[in-house]
């Protein structure tokens, strides 16, 4: 598996749809004209729940015990900001049938293509992307940091604010983090009839999920040190 950039800044098309793999609670299956809801994955997400093989990779279900079937995942922001959804992820193929919604045992499914959707457009994922893709160490913990910092430490949003460049417009009604990853943070800025996302990266991408508390404590300091030199209170 090919290891992340150190010197990224935010993930990659590839990385962000293996995070939303990996922690899917659910997912919706398409086959046959037959739509069927898989809720509670058990933390294992659609990567435990599915082995996505290439077709080259045959010999895991005879030609006639597969189908065609759209997997559909939506990535939804923790937090209560304007617009939650951040992206959306369909992975097409054959799947082999019949197929068990049964959390405890895996499917096989023909990869054929991944489509990860989001306010950046639509782009193509292959097989080989992402399995060459380092999972996230933070995908798992984003939702409860998240909602940890909005509701017991709500006061170092507008602290980490002072980072923001350029400074955010006039007018803006509210910053709430929208997401994390192991490059950083990302906060959406709300204004009354509008809203924009800007990114805060890390001083260094984390590793292990050890890390992503001194990196955040690395930002606050940051924002601290703008603070003291514009003789704003912290």
């Amino acid at each position: 598996m090919r290891p992340f950039s150190a010197r990224a800044t935010q993930p990659t098309r590839a990385e962000r749809v293996r995070s939303i793999l990996v922690v899917a609670h659910s997912m919706t299956v398409v086959s046959d004209g037959v739509q069927t809801e898989v809720r509670r994955l058990d933390g294992t997400g659609a990567m435990g729940h599915i082995h996505l093989h290439a077709p080259t990779e045959g010999g895991h279900a005879p030609a006639g015990e597969r189908v065609p079937a759209r997997l559909e995942f939506t990535d939804i922001a923790p937090t209560p900001v304007r617009e939650r959804l951040r992206a959306r992820v369909t992975v097409t193929g054959l799947l082999a049938a019949p197929y068990s919604t049964d959390t405890e045992s895996s499917t096989c499914m023909e990869f054929g293509q991944a489509v990860l959707e989001d306010a950046e457009g639509r782009t193509f994922i292959t097989l080989e992307e992402l399995e060459q893709t380092e999972t996230d160490p933070v995908a798992a913990c984003e939702a409860g940091m998240l909602t940890h910092l909005v509701d017991d430490h709500g006061e170092l949003v507008p602290l980490l604010l002072r980072l923001v460049r350029p400074h955010p417009e006039r007018g803006m009604v509210r910053a709430v983090p929208l997401a994390m990853d192991r490059y950083g943070v990302t906060l959406r800025l709300e204004y009354p009839r509008s809203h924009r996302d800007v990114r805060l990266p890390f001083p260094k991408p984390v590793t292990d999920i050890d890390q992503a508390g001194p990196q955040i404590h690395a930002l606050l300091a940051a924002a601290r040190r703008v603070s003291h030199r514009n003789g704003l209170p912290a």
